[in-house]
């Protein structure tokens, strides 16, 4: 491992990093809003920071390697939310403190979306597109666009990309270069957000709407221009709009490239993945459909609107809303909340452990059963018509049981802070899945929270987008021996 070239890559995408502080002076100029200043002084402190590391590293050239990349990974995400909440910081009446500051930088960066601002509508206007971009830049991760460009400056690819795109089957490239890959999957990105752009304009909403509604859509992020979220509209077609851009985009997006390539829609019914989520949220919403119903909350109406939307938008990770479900009766909210753990696809721009890890999960359960029915039977666990290699299944046990035991260690550390039970958990679940909403104290939103309270959910959400074991394999005592 070379620090060197590390602290090197690290200076190159800081500075790349501060050139998406451009747009909000543009947006902050044609507006009028006066925040432009806040903007141009958070680029020339993120860009000499980055000259700083960067110039005395500038001739350490070396290939990277998998254990470098996982340095990178989460130093840069890390280093990125500290730097996101500069402009936050220092947008005068609209200013943050810097701990609220720094959450919801890394609450957009990770496409979590909670958030801490109440009066969301009248922010400034560049502040208020800042926040939609975060999270479009962290839907795909600004990681992966890197990917396609550090080549040019002599940087490898290939190990950022293995620990920035989510899932166990993820080393698999699309293209025979790397950075095709990384091109091929941002060009599908923006087709998508291109398309929700033009379909949220012709359901109605206005440019500025339009766009950082598709921002945070298709990054599953769940930010909104309006504390009242989609429900702001109160239009059917936007939110049918939504639940479209929401399903593609918790596909994977590898299962794009293949459809678009192949010109064929059938790759998504013949992927195991895709179905399996296609099922799981049908049968979520047809529940919460039903339990609106019969208990009342809801006209027929309102209840098959706000329980398909409030279904899918959870399940998700993404986090929108139409109404308050946590008022929902019974164990309605409980229920969404425990959906949120499975999530996305793998190679998705969603949260949670991931549909992939969920269906081995299953699957390994159901062949310990038929071990005990038939003790010497081989019993392979296979995914579609492949057959998944035993280092994988156990990779995903090991992945199942790190996540609990994070989930239980943050959930105790959060309680330690004076918050209540249904506050805590929903709390931690949600940062720890990049949902967003929770329960309880933090029902409408974060902000009331003691503040080491958030420091615990900002590291929470960081592991969740980063899935655990890239964070946690720096803190292995092997992981620093040459």
């Amino acid at each position: 491992m070379s620090l060197r070239v590390i602290l090197r890559i690290l200076g190159l995408l800081l500075m790349m990093f501060s050139l998406t502080m451009m747009p909000p002076i543009l947006v902050s100029l044609l507006f009028g809003d006066g925040q432009w200043q806040a903007f141009s002084i958070a680029i020339v402190i993120t860009v000499v920071t980055g000259l700083v590391i960067y110039l005395p590293n500038r001739r350490a050239h070396k290939e990277l390697r998998t254990r470098d990349g996982f340095l990178i990974a989460a130093l840069f995400w890390s280093v990125l939310g500290l730097f996101g909440s500069l402009p936050l910081m220092l947008t005068g009446d609209a200013a943050l403190m810097p701990t609220d500051a720094v959450f919801e930088s890394f609450s957009g960066l990770t496409t979590t979306g909670a958030t801490v601002i109440t009066g969301i509508e009248f922010l400034p206007k560049s502040v208020l597109y800042y926040r939609q971009q975060l999270q479009w830049l962290g839907g795909m991760g600004i990681v992966v666009l890197a990917v396609a460009i550090l080549p040019t400056l002599g940087v490898g690819g290939m190990a950022l990309y293995r620990t920035e795109i989510p899932g166990p089957l993820k080393d698999s490239k699309l293209t025979p270069r790397i950075t095709e890959t990384a091109k091929a999957l941002w060009y599908i990105y923006a087709a998508l957000t291109l398309t929700c752009f033009l379909a949220y304009m012709a359901a109605g909403m206005d440019w500025f709407d339009a766009l950082g509604h598709s921002f945070s859509t298709v990054a599953i992020g769940g930010f909104s221009t309006y504390d009242a979220s989609i429900g702001h509209f109160d239009s059917v077609l936007i939110e049918l709009i939504c639940i479209f851009f929401l399903v593609i985009s918790a596909m994977s997006f590898s299962l794009h490239f293949l459809a678009w390539r192949g010109r064929q829609l059938s790759h998504y019914l013949l992927d195991p993945e895709a179905r399996f989520l296609l099922i799981f949220l049908s049968g979520l919403a047809l529940i919460a459909v039903v339990s609106l119903w019969l208990t009342g909350t809801y006209d027929t109406e309102r209840g098959l609107r706000h329980g398909l939307f409030q279904a899918v938008s959870v399940a998700t990770t993404a986090g929108f809303g139409v109404d308050d479900f946590s008022a929902w009766p019974g164990a309605l909210p409980f229920l969404l909340f425990m959906a949120a753990f499975v999530g996305g696809c793998s190679g998705s721009t969603g949260g949670g452990m991931k549909v992939i890890r969920i269906i081995l999960i299953l699957k390994q359960g159901m062949r310990e059963v038929m071990r005990l029915i038939h003790p010497s039977a081989v019993i392979a666990v296979k995914v579609g018509k492949v057959s998944v290699p035993d280092g994988i299944a156990q990779a995903v046990w090991g992945f199942f049981s790190a996540y609990l035991m994070l989930f239980f260690l943050m959930l105790v550390g959060v309680m330690a802070t004076g918050v209540d039970q249904v506050t805590a958990w929903s709390t931690v679940a949600s940062s720890l899945n990049n949902l967003g909403p929770a329960l309880g104290e933090a029902s409408e939103n974060y902000g009331e929270l003691p503040q080491l309270t958030k420091w615990i959910l900002v590291v929470a959400m960081l592991l969740g987008r980063l899935e655990i074991f890239t964070v946690l394999v720096l803190f292995t005592p092997a992981f620093w021996k040459k």
